[in-house]
């Protein structure tokens, strides 16, 4: 019997021009890509090899149309294996990892093509070029120089060994992550092991017992955020509070095959080696010379003025649980599984907030049509559900975006739920961006969060946190769909990565416009809007809470740090003991800890780009609290010129001018410290803003 075709060696006919997912096998993966890394290497040799002079259309147009097919593919794996993995899946991604790896850095170390792309760059001054023609030399040019183009004959060969090993590592450190989220369950069977947990949570256990094969009166608690997260927060039991929390921050330093501490320290050695190459004391100052901030005085300046106010903010607030505790009767000290427990009891005693009044407010099906309203009214822009069109799973909803003038302008997938197959946290993705200089006008993106899915016939309802996140990435997904470029390279969310996060944190402001809240907020059963007492209730009680999750992400972004400052090409013998004397400097209260420990940190260590770059959160959070302002100012959160002036500049823009020239054209100035520290409510009393 002939094996059937390979569908990744033609073309996607699919609507859209999607991948044939239906048709697609983990075994068509390896000889497309292999054929794809061939069809590359023979496109830069015809860029080399042309005897016309160089040109920016003959070599800078040229590098960017070259790869279309793989990276096309490259999507395509990348996104399966985040999102609908399997046993097979997996193996070619480990295997793949490595040729990938290699292949990219003779791309990026290209003799002949860099020859001629560095003399065109030492030239662009005198080249007539247009501004985005400029820039994208610049950026082409900056990638083949961080990838080794630049360093010795005997030196390029060792680079590119390390970067391969580093893929290989990388890959097995998310998929150990993966396989230890997946594995767990913590087992309820009983009213008393259930004891304080809400409908809602129950539900969602109830569900997740389904899912995976348990019959009978039995929940389960996984560690999916949007599941273990209100476990911890209502579980009266304190015994499985702990068991859970354990597990939740034990991912990746479980005995055996997946545990990744050794993973961890062979990345850091291997990172230190490659900045090496490039003349660095450490992989941070290597990594932080492509961004906003530069070098690491700049984010360790940030980072240390926002924690002298986060830290007495997070003390003030153990306080409160202390006394919360003292009045039930418990004399013991807050622990880490203790923490969001009582800070829900002191937020409900203080505020009248409960999230089981909250959340049939907030149905998922309610918060995507409030996503496509904002985007509507702020950038002209419509969805239309199409579920005629397939995903790559039964959950993924597909929706086609429309411009304002009615044309058809790409392709919104968004696949919401856990499952066993899928990492956790959000993100977002594609399967193809716009481009004009490879004829993409349609660009097709992805969102992907991990929600739990409610039983059959009932609504999924998402907490305030839940709610936020599906903004955040519809933020992402935006930056995504309204890009308006030529260049690919140049395109979507292909800007610094302390830039990136703008969009989407932007768009979370939002989600508490009371307006939105208004329409959109709306009880699942009844219909009626949310009340105007409870919106009040959320928004006097949307600063408490903050010094700890403040105080949480800077661990996480100091140790991140950190670690990729180490000048010791050793690395630290102990990742564990490292991160715990890490946070002992630091004074972070044990209690609240970091909120992504190393064995885990996927931003870190599935791939570089957050590595020694987890500060970006909150360096775009300046951004996007003083950019949200403009709104404020012009008394209208869907102010028109202040809008336009968003799409232009941020959203439809890409790379295609330097960030801060990007957002001073947005804002007609650099942003302020003072709108992050207001809307984290850490403006305190004796402290300047």
């Amino acid at each position: 019997m002939n094996a059937s075709p390979n569908p990744l060696l033609t073309d996607w006919t699919g609507p859209f021009g999607l991948p044939p997912f239906e048709q697609v096998q983990p075994a068509h993966f390896e000889p497309a890509m292999r054929l794809a890394m061939r069809e590359n290497l023979a496109e830069l040799d015809a860029i080399a090899a042309n005897t016309a002079p160089a040109d920016f259309e003959n070599t800078g147009a040229a590098l960017d149309r070259a790869g279309a097919w793989l990276h096309r593919l490259g999507a395509l794996l990348a996104n399966l294996s985040a999102s609908a993995t399997s046993a097979e899946l997996r193996e070619v991604q480990r295997r793949m990892a490595a040729p990938l790896a290699a292949h990219d850095s003779v791309v990026k170390m290209h003799a002949g093509v860099f020859a001629k792309l560095d003399a065109l760059h030492a030239q662009r001054e005198s080249l007539a070029l247009l501004p985005e023609q400029r820039r994208l030399l610049e950026r082409l040019h900056a990638d083949c120089v961080h990838a080794g183009a630049r360093l010795s004959a005997v030196a390029q060969p060792r680079y590119a060994a390390i970067m391969q090993s580093l893929a290989e590592r990388c890959t097995r450190f998310a998929q150990n992550v993966l396989a230890d989220e997946a594995g767990y369950q913590l087992v309820l069977h009983s009213e008393a092991e259930l004891a304080g947990l809400p409908p809602f949570v129950r539900a969602a256990a109830r569900q997740a017992a389904s899912e995976r094969g348990l019959e009978g009166e039995t929940w389960v608690i996984t560690l999916s955020r949007s599941l273990i997260e209100p476990f911890l927060t209502f579980s009266e039991r304190r015994d499985l509070r702990e068991t859970a929390w354990r597990a939740w921050v034990g991912r990746g330093e479980v005995p055996g095959e997946t545990d990744n501490r050794q993973l961890v320290r062979e990345i850091l050695q291997l990172r230190h080696a490659q900045a090496q190459l490039h003349g660095h004391a450490s992989y941070a100052d290597y990594a932080l010379v492509d961004s906003m901030a530069g070098e690491q005085s700049a984010v360790r300046g940030l980072l240390d003025e926002v924690w002298q106010r986060a830290l007495p903010a997070a003390e003030r607030e153990r306080e409160a649980l202390v006394a919360m505790m003292r009045s039930h009767g418990v004399m013991h000290e807050p622990m880490g599984w203790d923490w969001r427990h009582w800070s829900e009891k002191v937020r409900q005693a203080r505020f009248d907030i409960d999230d089981a009044e909250v959340k049939p407010y907030f149905s998922l099906e309610h918060m995507v049509e409030a996503l496509f309203d904002c985007a509507q009214r702020l950038f002209g822009v419509s969805f239309e559900p199409r579920p005629d069109v397939l995903g790559y799973h039964p959950d993924v909803k597909v929706y086609e975006m429309f411009d304002a003038t009615g044309r058809s302008a790409g392709l919104f997938l968004q696949d919401n739920f856990a499952r066993q197959s899928k990492r956790s946290g959000a993100w977002m993705s594609g399967f193809n961006y716009q481009s004009r200089n490879r004829g993409v006008s349609r660009p097709l993106i992805v969102n992907n969060n991990n929600f739990v899915k409610a039983p059959p016939g009932q609504p999924t309802l998402l907490s305030f946190d839940d709610a936020r996140t599906l903004f955040h990435e519809f933020g992402h997904g935006l930056h995504g769909l309204l890009s308006d470029v030529t260049y690919h390279r140049l395109s979507g969310t292909q800007v610094l990565r302390d830039f990136v996060e703008l969009p989407s944190q932007l768009f979370e402001h939002w989600l508490g416009v009371p307006e939105v809240l208004q329409r959109h907020a709306r009880h699942w059963q009844t219909g009626e809007p949310i009340p105007h007492s409870l919106v009040e209730r959320l928004q006097k009680a949307r600063h408490w809470g903050q010094g700890a999750e403040t105080v949480s992400y800077l661990g996480s972004a100091w140790v991140d740090l950190e670690v990729h400052a180490l000048t010791d090409p050793d690395g630290p013998v102990d990742v564990g003991a490292f991160e715990r004397e890490a946070l002992q400097r630091l004074g972070m209260p044990e209690a609240i800890g970091m909120r992504h420990r190393l064995a885990h940190f996927q931003h870190l260590f599935s791939g570089s780009a957050y590595a020694a770059g987890y500060y970006v959160y909150l360096w775009a959070e300046v951004l996007d609290a003083d950019a949200f302002n403009a709104f404020v100012e012009a008394g209208n959160p869907f102010d028109a010129e202040v809008a336009a002036r968003l799409h232009r500049h941020i959203y439809a823009a890409g790379d295609t001018v330097d960030p801060r020239t990007a957002y001073t054209s947005f804002r007609g100035r650099l942003p302020k410290l003072s709108p992050l520290l207001a809307k984290r409510g850490l403006l305190a009393p004796g402290l300047p803003a």
